[in-house]
């Protein structure tokens, strides 16, 4: 491959049929991460149990916390006659047996594939629910998913839901004067991103539930005390968005979407139908996070308080003393395009050249947003739309520095290369407490930058040096 010029991008977009170590997972995850962020709502999945024991096992695993999700449990008969019964006998059934607010029905690839009619299904759920259980228990929401795992990616799944949860529940006020903003922060954000985030917005002053909303809230439910139970114990958290708050959405000044593939539509959905001002990106590096806090203040008509701005020169100071390590290596970057457009943007200010992107999730953005940073920056950039499988042969190929991205991909790429991994995104298993460390922020940024030089001190400075 050869060397891409400086303040240009090389798209590349895989021509293989096939996929060699995926760069994504299928989107009923997505859906399942947002609707676990619902308070008092349990995701029901119109599939096989796989679609479920995975997720499971994969969020046990990232979040180090139970997490409840109900499925059809698909079998042959299932998937050649339809997942009716399945379905209506399995909402009826989580009704009785955990009484939640609310229940997320996901599709997935079987029962998109058979032409499963989901809201005929939800009609006639409801009517059984309401002659065995009561017409009180039939009242409670039940929001139709559609994620076909065959497009897409987890990132499109949370998008689905986000627009799902809004379209089915949001009601203007038009005698309500918009006061308070909305967040949906996008799959990936963690509970530690979403705490520094509402930590930002009190300083500002805003007070959650009042002040702002965040949609999909996992801070709590996927981040809970052990502590002894108060009362009987529930079958899931007690946290999360209320419903109300997606009830009020459109009653609000603006949107901010952290990722806008991942929420985006959500937020589009609602300046849209609504007319609520949206706002998109991932506040993570200097840049980022400045547009994030601009955009704060001018929505609410505050200003950006001293302790932000000496936030900001603390990350400022930290990349002056240690620039003379990441000056001019070069990085390969990899995950959802949300993170890897705001990091390669970040590793850019920080003096670093990240020579390979990749994303496997369609995408309207990132290829424009990574040629606005290739020519901001004046660096060369190849921009892959593709697996691990050309990320690895690039990165070999332009001897990177250092690997960004989860370790499930990074892990066996870095060790053949002898370089450094920094994780992020998800899934994290080979190290704990990553889902509690923000990445958002000018604090978020400092952590996640210190992580960055100390990875490359480990790997590329030698022992010498590293005195200075």
């Amino acid at each position: 491959m050869s060397e891409v010029n400086a303040g240009e991008i090389c798209y590349i977009k895989k021509q293989r049929k096939g996929t060699i170590n995926p760069n994504k997972i299928c989107q009923p995850i997505g859906a399942m991460w947002a609707t676990i962020g619902v308070k008092g709502t349990i995701p029901f999945v119109q599939g096989s149990q796989g679609c479920t024991t995975y997720v499971r096992y994969a969020f046990n695993r990232h979040f180090r916390e139970p997490v409840s999700i109900a499925t059809a449990s698909f079998h042959e008969h299932a998937a050649v006659y339809g997942g009716m019964s399945n379905l209506v006998d399995g909402l009826t059934n989580l009704v009785a047996r955990y009484d939640p607010y609310s229940i997320s029905v996901i599709t997935t690839c079987s029962s998109e594939t058979i032409g499963d009619d989901v809201e005929a299904f939800i009609r006639a759920a409801k009517k059984k629910i309401a002659k065995e259980l009561g017409e009180e228990k039939a009242k409670l929401p039940i929001i139709p998913i559609h994620c076909p795992s065959y497009q897409g990616s987890h990132v499109t799944g949370y998008d689905n839901a986000a627009k799902a949860f809004i379209s089915n529940l949001a009601k203007k006020d038009n005698e309500k004067e918009p006061e308070k903003i909305n967040i949906i922060p996008g799959f990936g954000v963690n509970p530690g991103d979403i705490l520094e985030i509402k930590r930002i917005l009190e300083i500002f002053g805003l007070k959650d539930k009042e002040d702002y909303s965040v949609l999909f809230d996992i801070s709590e439910t996927l981040y809970q005390p052990l502590r002894e139970p108060l009362g009987e114990i529930p079958h899931f958290p007690r946290c999360g968005t209320e419903l109300d708050e997606f009830v009020d959405s459109p009653n609000a000044k603006a949107t901010f979407a952290l990722c806008r593939d991942a929420g985006g539509g959500g937020a589009e959905l609602l300046r849209r139908r609504y007319k609520v001002d949206a706002y998109y990106g991932l506040p993570i590096g200097l840049k980022n996070t400045d547009d994030f806090l601009i955009n704060v203040a001018r929505v609410t008509g505050k200003s950006i308080p001293d302790k932000l701005l000496d936030e900001r020169g603390k990350l400022i100071d930290a990349i002056a003393d240690t620039l003379h390590y990441t000056m001019d290596k070069k990085v390969g970057i990899f995950g959802d395009p949300d993170f890897v457009v705001a990091v390669a943007r970040f590793c850019c200010e920080v003096g670093m050249k990240p020579v390979v992107v990749s994303t496997q999730t369609p995408s309207r953005t990132y290829k424009k947003e990574m040629e606005a940073i290739a020519k901001e920056h004046n660096v060369g950039i190849e921009v892959q739309f593709s697996d691990l499988w050309d990320f690895e042969k690039s990165v070999k190929e332009k001897e990177v520095d250092l690997i960004i991205g989860h370790p499930r991909g990074g892990v066996p790429i870095a060790k053949d290369m002898g370089i450094g991994l920094v994780r992020m995104g998800f899934p994290i298993y080979d190290r704990v407490g990553y889902f509690r460390w923000p990445m958002v922020g000018y604090m978020g940024s400092l952590r996640f930058f210190d992580e960055i030089v100390n990875t490359i001190l480990d790997t590329k400075v030698p022992w010498d040096q590293k005195q200075q």
